[in-house]
C-alpha cells in the first residue's frame, strides 16, 4: 500500500491531516503509532513520511488544520461585525457539546509537556494563535470596540486560557447553565469597552503625573505603536487561528 492511484500529493496529504486528527483526538499522542495514522488514511508509512518528518510534526499539523477555528469562522463569515459581539458569541459557544475532534488540543497540550519535539511546534502554533488574536483586539481597539488601555497581548492570552481550558473542562464534567453563563460573558466583554466619554484618553496616549500630583503632558504608549507596523495584524480577515 503506497499512494493510492489517481490521488494527488495534496489529497494524501489531506487525507493523512484528516486521519491525524482523529486517531489523536481519540487514542492521545502516546496511544498512536504512525502506522494507525497511515492506516487511517489508506497509505503506507513510507507515503506518510514523504509528506511529514515525524509523528510530532503531524501532530501539529493535524492541530492547525482541524483545531478549533471558532471565533475565526465567524470573522470570516462576518469581516465588519465588532470585534466584541466576535468575543461573546465565541465565549458563548465555549461550554456546548463538542466532537471527538475536539479532544486534539487537550492531546497536543499534554504531549507538549512530556515531549520536547513536540513542546517545540506546540509553542509556534500558540506564539502564531496569539498573535493573531493580539492583531484581532489592536483592530478592535481601533475600531472603538475594546479600550486602547488594555494589552492585546493580555487580551489575547485571555481567549486562549478560555478556549483550552474550556476543552479540559467540558460539559460531561461540569456543566454550566447556559444563560448564567451568557450573562457573564456579557458583563465581562461589557468591562473592555472603552471607559465613557468623560473619561476615555485619546488612542495611543496616558497621562503622566507630575512632580507635584498634577497631571502632565500626554505621552504616547509604546503598546499601540504595534497597530501601524506591517506584521502587527491589525488587518481583520481569516486567519488560521481562533
Amino acid at each position: 500500500m503506497g499512494r493510492i492511484a489517481g490521488v494527488t500529493s495534496a489529497e494524501t496529504r489531506a487525507r493523512l491531516l484528516r486521519a491525524a486528527a482523529d486517531v489523536f483526538a481519540a487514542r492521545g499522542y502516546d496511544g498512536t503509532r504512525v502506522a494507525d495514522i497511515a492506516a487511517a488514511a489508506g497509505v503506507s508509512n513510507s507515503a506518510l513520511y514523504a509528506h511529514f518528518g515525524s509523528k510530532a510534526e503531524l501532530l501539529v499539523a493535524s492541530l492547525r488544520a482541524h483545531g478549533g477555528r471558532v471565533l475565526a469562522d465567524l470573522l470570516a463569515a462576518d469581516p465588519e461585525r465588532p470585534v466584541a459581539d466576535l468575543l461573546l458569541q465565541a465565549g458563548q459557544s465555549l461550554p456546548r457539546h463538542r466532537d471527538d475532534r475536539s479532544y486534539l488540543a487537550v492531546e497536543a497540550l499534554i504531549a507538549a509537556r512530556r515531549h520536547e519535539d513536540v513542546a517545540g511546534p506546540m509553542r509556534a502554533y500558540t506564539s502564531g494563535r496569539a498573535g493573531w488574536l493580539a492583531g484581532l483586539m489592536l483592530a478592535g481597539q481601533a475600531g472603538g470596540d475594546l479600550d486602547p488601555g488594555l494589552s492585546p497581548d493580555a487580551l489575547a492570552h485571555f481567549c486562549m486560557l478560555l478556549a483550552f481550558g474550556s476543552s479540559l473542562l467540558t460539559a460531561d464534567l461540569h456543566a454550566v447553565d447556559e444563560a448564567e453563563w451568557s450573562a457573564l460573558l456579557a458583563r465581562v466583554v461589557s468591562a473592555l469597552a472603552p471607559a465613557s466619554a468623560g473619561h476615555q484618553e485619546r488612542p495611543g496616549h496616558r497621562e503622566r503625573q507630575g512632580a507635584n500630583g498634577g497631571t502632565r503632558e500626554k505621552e504616547p504608549e509604546v503598546a499601540h505603536v504595534r497597530a501601524q507596523e506591517p506584521d502587527g495584524g491589525a488587518a481583520r480577515g481569516p486567519a488560521d487561528a481562533q
